[in-house]
């Protein structure tokens, strides 16, 4: 977290803001050529919402940023949405998370104690909330064989050994299933996004 201090005409301190670094997911676009969006018209868009210290990684949507601690992640992303939105004329949900919460997504997956495990057979499916119970026991049952996951609060954990491409398991599935929005990235994009997000 970092402190913004703003000034009046005389040099005297105002107020000093907290200041979040944030990571925010974008669902669905650049796929299979839906809901095209350029990094640096994507970079713009942020810049226009005053957010600070923009930072986007590969085309898949996944942009690092700065805001006001005072302002709450379901008011960042409705904001984002709405500026696509107006801009784009379609609808893109927005999963945001702060870096803290990514470091812990890290040090919570459980595949990782498995002997042998290839981490690049990894992914992380975000979800916008906590799914309810009933909802995470029904999916639970679900056969997906070779591929497993582990549902921890708001993230899902995968092991897809043949691959997502080949997987059982999909984004769509846990959305339709748990009745919350989801986004899924691979082990070594959320690595990155930390290790981004950390230098910022």
């Amino acid at each position: 977290m970092m402190l913004a201090q703003s000034y009046d005409i005389t040099g005297t301190r105002k107020q000093t803001l907290q200041m979040e670094t944030y990571i925010s997911l974008l669902r669905g676009i650049n796929v299979s050529g839906q809901k095209r969006i350029q990094m640096s018209a994507l970079k713009a868009l942020y810049e226009e919402l005053k957010l600070k210290g923009i930072i986007t990684y590969i085309q898949s949507g996944n942009v690092i940023f700065r805001a006001s601690k005072n302002v709450s992640r379901q008011e960042l992303s409705k904001s984002i949405e709405e500026k696509i939105r107006e801009k784009y004329d379609f609808d893109v949900p927005v999963i945001i998370r702060t870096l803290a919460e990514m470091k812990k997504t890290l040090s919570l997956n459980p595949f990782l104690n498995k002997k042998g495990i290839d981490t690049e057979r990894l992914y992380v499916t975000f979800l916008v909330e906590t799914p309810k119970q009933a909802d995470r026991k029904s999916i639970e049952r679900f056969d997906c064989s070779p591929d497993k996951f582990i549902i921890i609060d708001k993230e899902v954990f995968l092991q897809c050994p043949l691959g997502y491409g080949k997987s059982k398991i999909s984004n769509n599935l846990f959305e339709n299933k748990l009745k919350v929005t989801a986004t899924t990235r691979n082990w070594k994009t959320v690595n990155t996004l930390v290790e981004l997000a950390s230098n910022e």
